[in-house]
C-alpha cells in the first residue's frame, strides 16, 4: 500500500492538515498555520490539479480540478480551513481508489501463481517413458504430465493411470478431496494427495480453469467501474455549471459598471455556498460512521461506496463450503451393519468401532481420518496404537489394532464392496449428502462412518433475517455435489439451490439474477467465488477461511465469520443511506438558499460562510450518529421487512 504514490501524499496533506488545524486552536501566529494549510494544498491537489489540466487539453473538465479551484478559491478569500478540508477529502478518496485496484491486480497475479510454472512431461520412445521437466505454459493438448503425491497438477486434463485424491476446493468449492481414476477430469492448480497420476492435458495453460478465473475476475471489475460512468458525467456537467455561474457572476456586473472587488467578492461568495463540500459531508459522515461501527462489531465494509450499495441488496446468494459450513468435514453418524454385534466380533459397539476406525486412522493425513480422529476424541474414547499402517491412494487405510485387520474405505466404497448391506447403507447416506466410509475387521464389513461438513452456527437465523429483510429469500451456489448441497440447504432453510457450479456458472447465476432485477449481495469464501463477488452488486468474503483473491475482490470482509452480521450489516446500511437521503435534502436547501440569496440578494460572505459551515456541521452531526454502538444493536435487532 505505502508503495503507491497516491496514499504518500494523501498522508502527507492529512498530516499537515491535522498540524495546522492544531496549531490554529493553539493560537500560533496566522502565517504558520496558514503555511501548514497551504502545503496541506500543495500536496494533496498537485496530482488531481494536474490531471484536471491534462482533462482539460482535451476538453472535458474534471470535477477534481473544480474542487482544487474552489480550495484556491477559498483561500482567496480567507478560507483557508475549508479549501484544505476539501483537498484532503479527495486526496483520500484517490488514495482508497488506487489501494483497491492494485490489491485486486496483486490478486489476479496471485492466482495464476497457484498453477505450478513447471510440470513433469512424460514422452514414450518404444517400450520406455522418459520424464522431462517444461513449462507449464508450453504443454499442449494431448501430452501426457506425471503428477507425483503432494504437487500440484499443471494442467487441466484426464487422468489416464493411477488413483489418488485431489483437493480442489480452490476451483469447485469442494470441502472433501475428491478420488480420482482413470477417465476422471482434474484442473491445473489443485493439489494432488498420496498417490501418482497420469494426466493427459486437454487444454494449453492460458485456456485452464484457473486462467478462466483469473480472466473472469479482470472482466467483471472493469464491468463494474463502468457503472460509475454516469456518476462522472454528472460530476462533469456539475462542474461546467458551477465554473460557467462563477465566471458570469463575477464578469456580467463588470459590464454595467460594477467594481471589480464587489464582483470578485461575489464570485467568490457563489463558488464558496455553491461548491460540493457541504453535500460530500452530507455523504460521507453517516456512511463513514457505519463503516467504523460495522467494522468494531467484524464486518470490514471497504468503501463508503459499498456501504451505500449494501442498502440497496434486495437478494443474498451464499457459497456452502466455507461460507454456510465450517469448511472442514465432521462425523455425522455411525452405523453398525446387520451382525456386527453378533459375529466373530461379538459385542461391537459403535463407540468401540468408532475407537477402533480412528486407531487405524491416526497416522492417516486425509481430511476424512482426521475427522475420524477428532470424533473419537470429542467422545472421550482411548485410541489404541496401531501396528502394520497402509495407505491405499484414492480407496482408504489399513492397520492392525489389537489382533485386528481393521480397514476404512474411502468414499468409493460402493464400487468396492460386495458387501449388500455395507453397499445399501452407503448408498442412503450418500443420497443424504453425506460422504460414507465402511469399516472392514478381518476383510468383514461392520459398520459404516457418515462424515458432512457441518452447518456454521447462525446460518439458518442468518437465511431467516435475510428473507424478511430483502423480501426474498436466499440461494445457494455451490460448486459440491447436488444431495450434498440440499442437505445443507435443508438445515439452512434455503430451498433455491443450485449445485456443481464452476466459476463461470456462479458468474452466469449472479447475472442472471441481476438480470431480473434483483441487486445480489454473493457471500464466499473461494478463489472460485472471486469472479462471482466481483460481478455481484456487493461481493462479501468470510474472513479467517477467505481465500486472498476472495478477500481482496469481495466489497466487504466477515471478519468473524459470524453469518448473523450479514443482515445486521444489510440493515445498518439501510439506516445510513435513509440519513444520507435526509442530509442531502438538508444540504440542498442550504445550498439553494444561499446560492438564490447571492444571486438575487446581497449576501454578505461572513453570513455566506456560516450558513455553508452550518449545514456542514449539521449533517456531519447527523451522520455521525452511527458511530454509537447502539446502531449495531439496533441494525442487530428485529428486521423490519422491506417494503
Amino acid at each position: 500500500m505505502w508503495s503507491l504514490p497516491e496514499v504518500h501524499w494523501a498522508a502527507v496533506a492529512t498530516a499537515l492538515f491535522a498540524a495546522g488545524g492544531l496549531c490554529q486552536l493553539a493560537g500560533t501566529p496566522p502565517w504558520l498555520w496558514w503555511t501548514l494549510y497551504l502545503a496541506c494544498y500543495a500536496a494533496g491537489g498537485w496530482e488531481p490539479g494536474l490531471a484536471g489540466l491534462r482533462a482539460l487539453r482535451e476538453r472535458t473538465l474534471d470535477v477534481d480540478l473544480l474542487m482544487v479551484v474552489a480550495a484556491i478559491g477559498a483561500a482567496a478569500i480567507g478560507q483557508v480551513l475549508d479549501g484544505a478540508l476539501l483537498i484532503v477529502i479527495f486526496a483520500t478518496s484517490g488514495a482508497l481508489e488506487a489501494v483497491a485496484t492494485k490489491r485486486t491486480a496483486d490478486s489476479v497475479r496471485g492466482l495464476l501463481d497457484l498453477a505450478p510454472e513447471r510440470a513433469t512431461r512424460l514422452t514414450v520412445t518404444g517400450n520406455r517413458a522418459a520424464e522431462e521437466v517444461v513449462e507449464a505454459a508450453v504443454l499442449r493438448a494431448g501430452e501426457v504430465i506425471l503428477i507425483r503425491p503432494g504437487e500440484r497438477i499443471g494442467a487441466d486434463g484426464h487422468v489416464i493411470t493411477g488413483h489418488s485424491d485431489v483437493d480442489q476446493a480452490n476451483i469447485t468449492g469442494e470441502s472433501l478431496p475428491v478420488d480420482k481414476q482413470p477417465g476422471d477430469e482434474v484442473f491445473a492448480g489443485t493439489l494432488n494427495g498420496t498417490g501418482v497420476l497420469h494426466v493427459r492435458v486437454t487444454r494449453p495453460a492460458a485456456e485452464s480453469v484457473i486462467a478462466r478465473i483469473a480472466a473472469l475476475v479482470e472482466q467483471a471489475s472493469t464491468t463494474k467501474a463502468r457503472t460509475q460512468l454516469f456518476i462522472e458525467k454528472v460530476e462533469q456537467r456539475y462542474s461546467v455549471v458551477m465554473v460557467a455561474a462563477t465566471v458570469a457572476l463575477f464578469a456580467l456586473p463588470l459590464l454595467w459598471g460594477a467594481d471589480v472587488q464587489d464582483s470578485l467578492l461575489r464570485a467568490m461568495t457563489f463558488m464558496i455556498v455553491a461548491s460540493p463540500c457541504a453535500l460530500v459531508l452530507a455523504t460521507m459522515p453517516p456512511l463513514l460512521a457505519a463503516i467504523a461501527t460495522a467494522g468494531r462489531h467484524g464486518v470490514l465494509v471497504k468503501s463508503a461506496l459499498v456501504m451505500e450499495r449494501l442498502g440497496t441488496v434486495t437478494r443474498v446468494a451464499f457459497d456452502k463450503t466455507g461460507t454456510l459450513t465450517e469448511g472442514r468435514p465432521h462425523l455425522a453418524e455411525v452405523r453398525l451393519l446387520p451382525g456386527a454385534a453378533t459375529g466373530r466380533t461379538g459385542g461391537l459397539t459403535k463407540e468401540r468401532l468408532l475407537a477402533l476406525a480412528a486407531a487405524a486412522e491416526q497416522p492417516s493425513e486425509h481430511s476424512l481420518g482426521r475427522a475420524v480422529v477428532r470424533a473419537a476424541h470429542a467422545a472421550g474414547l482411548a485410541i489404541a496404537p496401531a501396528d502394520e499402517f497402509a495407505s491405499e491412494p484414492g480407496r482408504g487405510v489399513r492397520a492392525r489394532v489389537g489382533g485386528l485387520l481393521v480397514e476404512v474405505a474411502g468414499p468409493t466404497g460402493p464400487r468396492h464392496d460386495r458387501n449388500r448391506a455395507a453397499h445399501e447403507a452407503i448408498t442412503d447416506l450418500q443420497n443424504s449428502g453425506y460422504t460414507a466410509v465402511v469399516v472392514r475387521l478381518d476383510g468383514t464389513a461392520v459398520g459404516v462412518l457418515a462424515l458432512a461438513d457441518q452447518i456454521r452456527p447462525g446460518a439458518a437465523e442468518a437465511v431467516t433475517r435475510l428473507t424478511v429483510l430483502t423480501g426474498a429469500a436466499p440461494v445457494l451456489l455451490t460448486g459440491d455435489n447436488a444431495p450434498a448441497a440440499v442437505q445443507l440447504a435443508g438445515q439452512a432453510g434455503i430451498g433455491d439451490v443450485r449445485a456443481e457450479l464452476l466459476p463461470e456458472d456462479k458468474v452466469n447465476a449472479v447475472t442472471d439474477l441481476q438480470r431480473r432485477g434483483a441487486r445480489v449481495a454473493l457471500v464466499g469464501d473461494g478463489v472460485n467465488d472471486a469472479p462471482a463477488l466481483v460481478t455481484a452488486h456487493v461481493g462479501i468474503a468470510m474472513g479467517r477461511a477467505g481465500s486472498d483473491l476472495a478477500l481482496d475482490t469481495a466489497d466487504a470482509v466477515i471478519t468473524r465469520d459470524e453469518l448473523t452480521a450479514v443482515p445486521t450489516a444489510i440493515a445498518l446500511a439501510r439506516r445510513a443511506r435513509r440519513i444520507v437521503i435526509a442530509n442531502l435534502v438538508i444540504a440542498a436547501a442550504f445550498i439553494t438558499v444561499l446560492v438564490t440569496w447571492d444571486l438575487f440578494g446581497e449576501l454578505p460572505l461572513p453570513l455566506g460562510v456560516a450558513g455553508h459551515e452550518g449545514s456542514t456541521v449539521i449533517v456531519a452531526l447527523n451522520g455521525l450518529r452511527l458511530l454509537r454502538d447502539t446502531a449495531w444493536y439496533r441494525a442487530a435487532g428485529p428486521i423490519r421487512p422491506r417494503k
